[in-house]
């Protein structure tokens, strides 16, 4: 296993860049620890996979290296950097076996064969797929065919790190959910550093212990599943992660405190830092509730999903969600909703105020 180090990356598929705009990986620069599970997370077109391919050798990065621990290996093609691969689509071999397919990488690496029945053996039982080793892959549904995907880049022992390119799209909901349980138990077994490309917050925050969070070519955050809730560093994280999102509202300061039409908040920001920018509060649905110490509202919907509900609040034409709970009191009169400070920032053309 290896610590990855990306050092000053950036990365352009034109010939000629100099904007930032030109650029698919603005600046990157990251620590990934030897044995960590890692997701990188954001939506189509952010960069993830490009990303995901400068690590794997695939791709050359226009600026900046790439170290496995302490080793230098920007220019060291894909096939000296001992890694595993698993990618969005199934590539099997449909003439082969299972058993056969999940055994091919060992064999190429002149595995004896005691060792690769047994090394089989146990990753076909982590994928539950044992009374399949005989049949042929060919006659196996697609999503069969991406757990043998999985083995595959599971089977070898030697690697420096395995990464997956969203491998779970043509999975069906339940078995995805088994699956990414199987690849966490994995993970915490052998201590393979794992890193995870997905769009799917829900796939990110239960696979990793760190979800690297990618917006238009640029890491905004860094962090555990629980800092990138209740601590976003940009709104982007805010908007992207939790259903519903955060709250994002324009805001202005007066006197050294932060006012949303008309209505003074209180904030765990220090106003003292701000002196320019577009300027906005964020606090999460679950961080605002009803309370006739907060400031009026209009309640325009009520949508329940049982054991909660989400009610959506507007203010001189700006929409504001809350979570109220299925035996929390909605007023019928005079409703006014309060923003728990701890929870309620300030952001300065999109990055968090401290």
């Amino acid at each position: 296993m290896a610590k990855i180090t990306l050092e000053k990356i950036r990365h352009s598929y034109a010939a000629d860049s100099s904007a930032d705009e030109d650029f698919a990986l603005k600046k990157i620069d990251a620590v990934w620890d030897d044995g960590g599970a890692y997701a990188l997370l954001g939506p189509s077109g952010c960069g993830k996979t490009t990303l995901l391919n400068i690590i794997s050798g695939l791709l050359t990065p226009t600026e900046g290296s790439v170290f496995f621990d302490d080793v230098d290996v920007t220019l060291t093609p894909t096939s000296e950097r001992s890694i595993a691969q698993v990618f969005q689509f199934p590539v099997v071999y449909d003439t082969m076996t299972v058993f056969d397919n999940l055994a091919f990488p060992l064999r190429n690496r002149g595995v004896p064969e005691e060792q690769i029945r047994t090394r089989v053996n146990a990753i076909a039982e982590m994928l539950d797929l044992e009374e399949m080793l005989g049949r042929r892959a060919a006659k196996l549904t697609a999503d069969g065919k991406q757990k043998i995907s999985l083995g595959r880049g599971l089977v070898r022992t030697d690697v420096n790190v395995i990464m997956f390119d969203e491998p779970l799209t043509v999975i069906d909901p339940h078995l995805k959910w088994l699956l990414r349980s199987k690849l966490k138990e994995l993970q915490q077994q052998v201590g393979a550093t794992m890193i995870y490309v997905t769009h799917d917050q829900t796939e990110a925050l239960t696979f990793a212990d760190r979800v690297v969070v990618m917006y238009d070519g640029t890491v905004v955050q860094v962090g555990t599943p629980v800092e990138l809730f209740e601590k976003p560093k940009h709104t982007f994280v805010g908007h992207f992660i939790g259903s519903p999102g955060m709250n994002v509202l324009p805001c202005e300061l007066s006197g050294g405190s932060a006012m949303f039409a008309g209505a003074a908040l209180k904030t765990a920001s220090t106003t003292a830092s701000v002196d320019s920018g577009v300027l906005e509060v964020g606090v999460r649905p679950e961080f605002v509730r009803f309370d006739d110490g907060g400031f009026p509202v209009e309640i325009v919907k009520i949508d329940d999903l049982g054991r909660y509900r989400i009610v959506e609040v507007q203010r001189d034409g700006h929409s504001i969600k809350l979570i109220a709970g299925e035996d929390e009191r909605i007023p019928s009169e005079n409703p006014r909703v309060l923003f728990e400070p701890n929870h309620t920032r300030i952001y300065a053309d999109g990055w968090v105020v401290s």
